[in-house]
């Protein structure tokens, strides 16, 4: 057995190397004793894509906020094409990776290693599988409720554990959940997933907990806001994470447990999902005239030098492209296929800090200068231009309302459910979410998933119909 050195203070204390071909596992939850059957030519992650694309939480994202308004004149991102594109780029993603390794250790040809591309496509669909209607503000929506509405008031009748998954609610917790969980008349193990795929959409690898533990906030090991799945679903986390070889030693100077390392794939599912908001949130202001044509131009161009940029404004010229909306369309696919093999790169390269554990992401942090500054400014156009322009800040501010209106009627019903009002409320609960068990914490958890499933106009539905202002027409 390899002999680890002492960590230095400070520093992460890890297990050993993970292992590439541990990591790439077929094995499906909840259908362990039957991971030897094969019924058909498709590979296992590749049964996982299907059933992801056919699946009704996948089908809803159509009708999920990504950034601006739904529906509109003019037609931008949705949840939906935004993880279809994240989806195409993380299979570049992961097939370049992939190339790459094998060339770099032949023996790995024929494994597993050749089905990256699709494993992390697949994670891509499902990254913003859990995410509530109405973007962030649906979030923090939820969150407020407990931290400071009238949900504040039952944390003496909640568990340590629930209370945090609650006043932290995070859509990629309940991305987890909604694949792993159990659901009334599901069969074990929810979607029944591979366990690589359902490792690569963990982005934070460690339980609600964390997020209030000082020590780890203060060496920065975890984010006081973010967290990768709720305690109902840490027994499942922890078993893939132990089958991936996926496990952080505890700390030898304190008592307190580490966050287990990220799976790899994690890094390049990032990677797609952060090429894609930030470049394409920059084209749809584009067509929503927020920024004007030598803005965005200007944005786009600056991820390359002037050689490439004559050469970009050379095949525009040469195929005739006189459309401003085309142009940009253009230079957008020159700034993602740059931006997808920059994050290859950069995954390369670090390859061994990774499988130790002790990477700091994210990859787009990690590129070439050119490119990471012109990241970096179109993050800030963004900011400023974007994400606080008043059609956003519109359906933020009516978002939050609708979702903090449904928490409290919901809730209170579940906590009173003996009420007239309450029974009628919770007979239009779909019966997969156990909203009548005895215990309260069920309860409560499963108006967290009946919420938070909702599409923005069924959000916005149910709330102008439990508030009497729409009424069916007889």
């Amino acid at each position: 057995m390899l002999k680890k050195a002492s960590p230095k203070r400070g520093e992460v204390w890890r297990g050993l190397p993970m292992d590439w071909l541990q990591l790439i596992s077929n094995k499906r939850l909840g259908q362990e004793s039957r991971h030897f059957e094969r019924h058909d030519e498709r590979s296992e992650f590749k049964r996982d894509y299907d059933r992801l694309i056919f699946s009704a939480p996948f089908r809803r994202l159509q009708n999920k906020t990504q950034v601006f308004p739904l529906p509109g004149s003019i037609f931008v991102h949705n949840r939906l094409t935004h993880s279809l594109e994240v989806a195409s780029v993380g299979m570049s993603l992961g097939s370049d990776v992939a190339r790459d390794l094998i060339r770099r250790n032949p023996s790995m040809a024929g494994t597993r290693i050749e089905e990256l591309g699709t494993i992390v496509s697949t994670a891509c669909l499902a990254h913003d599988l859990g995410n509530p209607p109405f973007g962030h503000s649906g979030e923090k929506a939820i969150q407020t409720f407990f931290s400071e509405g009238e949900g504040s008031k039952l944390k003496q009748y909640l568990s340590t554990p629930l209370w945090n998954d609650l006043t932290h609610f995070e859509g990629n917790a309940n991305a987890f959940r909604i694949l792993t969980h159990r659901f009334k008349g599901r069969r074990e193990g929810g979607f029944a997933m591979t366990y690589s795929m359902l490792a690569s959409i963990v982005k934070y690898p460690y339980p609600s907990t964390c997020c209030t533990d000082p020590m780890l906030l203060g060496q920065h090991l975890v984010k006081p806001d973010k967290f990768g799945y709720f305690n109902t679903e840490a027994e499942t986390y922890a078993r893939i994470a132990a089958e991936l070889g996926l496990t952080a030693s505890p700390s030898p100077t304190t008592l307190h447990p580490l966050p287990n390392p990220r799976h790899p794939l994690v890094y390049l599912v990032e990677a797609a999902d952060d090429i894609c908001y930030e470049v394409m949130d920059i084209e749809d202001a584009h067509k929503l005239k927020l920024l004007s044509f030598e803005q965005t131009k200007e944005l786009l161009l600056a991820f390359f030098d002037e050689e490439v940029q004559k050469g970009i404004y050379r095949r525009i010229e040469e195929e005739n492209i006189t459309d401003h909306n085309e142009q940009i369309v253009y230079m957008r696919a020159c700034v993602i296929g740059k931006l997808e093999n920059e994050c290859a790169a950069a995954f390369l390269a670090n390859e061994e800090a990774i499988l130790n554990g002790t990477f700091s992401g994210p990859l787009i942090k990690h590129i070439s200068p050119r490119q990471r500054e012109a990241y970096e400014n179109c993050s800030k156009v963004a900011v400023t231009t974007i994400y606080k322009s008043k059609p956003v800040l519109d359906i933020e501010l009516g978002g939050y309302r609708i979702m903090e209106t449904l928490m409290q009627q919901m809730v209170d019903a579940v906590v009173n459910p003996e009420r007239f009002y309450s029974q009628q409320l919770l007979r239009r609960v779909s019966s997969q979410y156990d909203i009548d068990s005895p215990d309260l914490s069920t309860r409560i958890m499963a108006v967290i998933d009946f919420i938070s499933g909702m599409t923005d106009v069924f959000a916005l539905d149910f709330y102008q119909k439990i508030n009497g202002t729409s009424l069916p027409i007889v």
